[in-house]
């Protein structure tokens, strides 16, 4: 399977063995699909769900997907005895003092095992039961024998309750709970007709030698960045919701992704293969549907690339929004700063005669005036207020006992002309929008078309998802055809995301384009 040709190959020939377990079956699908897929991978399948529920068809079926494969069931009870699975003590064996099983026929010579009831195991069979499915090895007196095991199907109406338990729970990558035939589904079981036997002829089936092929390449297969990032998220929200998910756990999730992306012909693990996901994490039957839940609000986006874009913009949206808020003083045509004068018309002085009620200001020079029977200066301000024409008339003496004198002012008018004399106040900056040069203008235009263009090429990729990846589901051998409208609502969703960022994106460029500039003074 190193060949493209070779791969496809095998994947049709899995599909047409998945397609021939399924015959006959209603809603047992994924149940199919999963305990298939657990033997190809050297992992176990367990199911969760009521008595009646084809638990056990799924299992006696499985065996018939590979050459020469030995199937192995027992329903157990917390009376079980080892013999029951193992196999008994040899007879002979211990007449020469050496305590063996005869294991032929029994789940050390299994390929293919269904174990009902599983979690009612007892203590006198778990270590050797865990040995067996951990390791693919069975310790016969004082031998440890390689065993054929693929898979084990393991069935329980509960889930376990106990810590001795754990261990066992653990040992099953893949989880479903099986339920009874929907309403929808019903009118289909009742159309059942005896009990369909699926045909899977022996050129289809798998041999060892394909197993071994299969589970050496799935260690070459490629985890791309966006699937790692998404099994690193996963594994902070596992750990946020209290979804406890061993390391080794997470080790067996990547090797089974591999073995998905391999058995679908490819050399790389993708989104799709992530599905899975569901059916590998979960400890009780809702923390399953939120972890579907989460996978499918993430499905076939790449998770780091919107929120970067989403940063590009608004970046450039808080730059825009600085540039159009830039005052500065406006100036003239010779460069001159502008002040606001108090008649309201452009100047280029800083200071400039004060008024009060449409009246001009002036001061007094200093000892310029004093009271006749006081010593001090009056303020020469009026203490910042000035003073009008009025003002100094009341001080222009009728008769020297009872008025201040100002005896170096001889005519009012001559005063008031006298620029000396004008109370002087600072003059408003004539302020205006800054002025920007043109090749930032043009420079800035030219960063926010290559972001458009980025935009634009990743809605185009994700456009080019939204076409094919309904048949990347439907020819998925893993997926079921039912993920298609979950997954196209993802899709969609993160292309009118870009969309938005993309009529953001316009509106940026649109406001750089208008900002004044320098050149536009220049222009006639």
């Amino acid at each position: 399977m190193t060949e493209s040709g070779s791969m496809q190959d095998f994947t049709d020939r899995v599909r047409n063995i998945r397609n021939s377990l399924a015959t006959g079956l209603v809603e047992r699908d994924v149940a199919v699909r999963l305990a298939l897929l657990a033997a190809l991978s050297g992992e176990h399948l367990l199911l969760i769900g009521p008595p009646g529920t084809a638990k056990s068809l799924v299992a006696r079926r499985l065996h018939l997907a590979f050459t020469g494969a030995t199937c192995f069931e027992r329903l157990l009870t917390r009376f079980s005895v080892p013999e029951e699975l193992f196999g008994p003590l040899s007879i002979k064996g211990l007449e020469e003092d050496r305590y063996e099983r005869l294991t032929e026929s029994y789940l050390p010579a299994a390929s293919i095992a269904f174990l009902d009831e599983i979690f009612k195991a007892n203590s006198a069979i778990l270590n050797a039961l865990l040995t067996l499915l951990n390791e693919r090895e069975f310790d016969n007196g004082t031998h440890r024998e390689r065993t054929p095991l693929m898979a084990v199907v393991g069935a329980s109406n509960e889930l376990p309750e106990g810590e001795e338990l754990d261990a066992l729970f653990d040992r099953f990558l893949l989880r479903l709970h099986v339920g009874p035939v929907s309403k929808d589904g019903f009118p289909d079981l009742l159309n059942l007709r005896g009990e369909a036997a699926p045909e899977v002829p022996e050129a289809l089936r798998l041999t060892k030698a394909d197993l071994d092929r299969v589970r050496k390449a799935a260690g070459d297969v490629r985890v791309p960045e966006d699937v790692a990032a998404l099994l690193c998220d996963l594994r902070e929200w596992c750990a946020a919701e209290e979804i406890p998910v061993s390391d080794r756990r997470w080790r067996k999730v990547v090797k089974l992704l591999q073995t998905s992306a391999l058995t679908n012909g490819r050399e790389t693990a993708s989104i799709w293969d992530c599905w899975l996901l569901q059916h590998c994490l979960w400890s009780n039957a809702k923390d399953r549907m939120k972890i579907y839940d989460w996978y499918t609000d993430r499905v076939g986006v790449v998770a780091e690339e919107p929120s970067r874009l989403v940063r590009i913009v608004n970046a450039w949206e808080g730059r825009l929004d600085k540039d159009k808020g830039g005052r500065s003083q406006k100036r003239d045509l010779d460069g001159n700063l502008l002040f606001k004068g108090k008649n309201g018309k452009p100047t280029t002085k800083e200071r400039g005669q004060d008024y009060r009620d449409g009246k001009p200001l002036v001061i007094l020079p200093e000892g310029a005036y004093r009271p006749r029977h006081n010593r001090s200066i009056l303020n020469s301000t009026n203490r910042g207020k000035g003073y009008t024409r009025e003002d100094i008339e009341n001080m222009i003496p009728i008769s020297k006992d009872n008025y201040y004198i100002l005896s170096t002012i001889n005519e009012l008018d001559e005063y008031f002309f006298n620029h000396d004399y004008w109370f002087m106040t600072e003059l408003e900056p004539i302020m205006e929008s800054t002025k920007y040069k043109l090749i930032y203008i043009e420079q800035s235009i030219m960063e926010l078309n290559n972001h458009k263009a980025e935009m634009e090429s990743y809605k185009q990729d994700i456009d080019q998802r939204i076409m094919s990846f309904e048949d990347d589901i439907r020819s998925h051998l893993w997926v079921t055809d039912d993920f298609v409208e979950p997954a196209s609502k993802g899709l969609s969703k993160t292309r009118a995301d870009i969309e938005k960022l993309l009529d953001r994106l316009a509106g940026v460029i649109k406001g750089f384009e208008t900002l004044p500039c320098e050149e536009d003074e220049a222009s006639p």
